[in-house]
């Protein structure tokens, strides 16, 4: 099982693990102002939905006490805060859940007579507390999904979807990591996933830790190895999952969905409910962020199209596994249930 912490609270700070040098270097840097957490943010020093969430959750309470300590923390300056650190990246909707409770929590509390310390340490609770509930929800998808996982399976996935991307077990990685305490002896195919390799660096890292056998293919391998007959499931995480059951995640999702249809393979989401979007009707509204060209290296002059994400719409998909169980189609009707739940 995952033993990695990619951020802890530390003294009038928030500590991550810089995911932009592993896995040649565990290095930890301290944040203590707004700034330095959206450019660890937008930087990819962390990364993975709901970890960006806990992330900004916790930045807000720490740049909060410290701004109570100078007697200036006000109703006002929080929410600009909030602001900003919401439009860090735009996709991952688990960022706007975090800071949606934050401010409501806020709101309350500047409503009565509390001083600002008062204000700063709930919301240091508060912080701790969406921690705390994507722990027991990425449990939850981890014991749900490795249900559907059969013994000596080879599971493909994409990007990373473990602690480094939840501050947790995982999400696609946790079903993968109880397999593999329940004995199920399961290996795993981790596409490399250009630009920034998030599989090759720190999903093949991870699973490597927790003694899974891995085996890293560059992105374009997947169809032949499918059609080989050598992959028996895919499951990924996910950024937002919208209310018709369509998902956004890490570029390169949707091609592994169409490589899986077509070799009848069985092609799965996991996300906890933090990483639902309600209030969209399909994957045609879900923003999607645009990297910079600098990301991907190529000949001068030439035009560079790097979106950060794409979209799998929901007829591709297998199921989504969630914190309360495996969301199976019609996904339309099934998220709506799971949304009234």
């Amino acid at each position: 099982m995952s033993s990695i912490s990619p951020i802890a609270w530390a003294d009038r700070a928030i500590r991550i693990l810089d995911q932009t040098r592993l896995p040649d270097d565990e290095v930890y840097l301290d944040l203590a102002t707004v700034e330095q957490v959206v450019e660890a943010i937008r930087a990819l020093r962390v990364r993975g939905a709901p970890l960006i969430g806990i992330t900004a959750a916790m930045g807000l309470a720490v740049v909060a006490q410290r701004q109570a300590e100078r007697m200036e923390l006000t109703a006002e300056w929080l929410a600009g805060v909030a602001d900003t650190l919401e439009a860090s990246r735009p996709t991952a909707v688990d960022l706007h859940w975090a800071l949606d409770r934050m401010r409501r929590l806020a709101g309350e509390k500047f409503a009565g007579p509390q001083s600002g310390l008062d204000v700063s340490g709930a919301l240091r609770d508060e912080a701790q507390r969406i921690w705390n509930i994507e722990i027991g929800m990425c449990r939850s998808i981890g014991e749900h999904g490795a249900r559907l996982i059969e013994p000596s399976f080879t599971i493909l996935t994409h990007c990373n979807t473990g602690a480094l991307a939840t501050g947790a077990l995982g999400t696609a990685l946790a079903a993968i990591y109880v397999a593999h305490e329940q004995g199920k002896g399961i290996d795993v195919v981790a596409t490399e996933t250009r630009p920034l390799r998030q599989g090759a660096r720190l999903t093949a890292w991870e699973l490597g830790r927790a003694g899974i056998p891995t085996r890293v293919i560059v992105d374009g391998a997947a169809a032949s190895l499918m059609a080989g007959g050598e992959i028996d499931m895919v499951i990924t995480g996910a950024d937002r999952i919208v209310a018709n059951g369509d998902a956004a995640n890490k570029i390169g999702t949707y091609q592994l969905a169409v490589l899986a249809r077509a070799h009848g393979i069985p092609f799965y989401i996991a996300a906890p409910r933090s990483t639902f979007d309600f209030t969209l009707d399909s994957g045609a509204a879900i923003p999607i962020e645009q990297r910079t060209a600098d990301e991907l290296p190529t000949a001068p002059g030439v035009q560079v199209y790097n979106p950060a994400f794409d979209v799998t719409p929901a007829e591709m998909i297998s199921g989504i596994v969630t914190d309360n169980g495996v969301l199976l189609p019609p996904l339309e009707v099934a998220v709506r249930e799971y949304a009234q739940g």
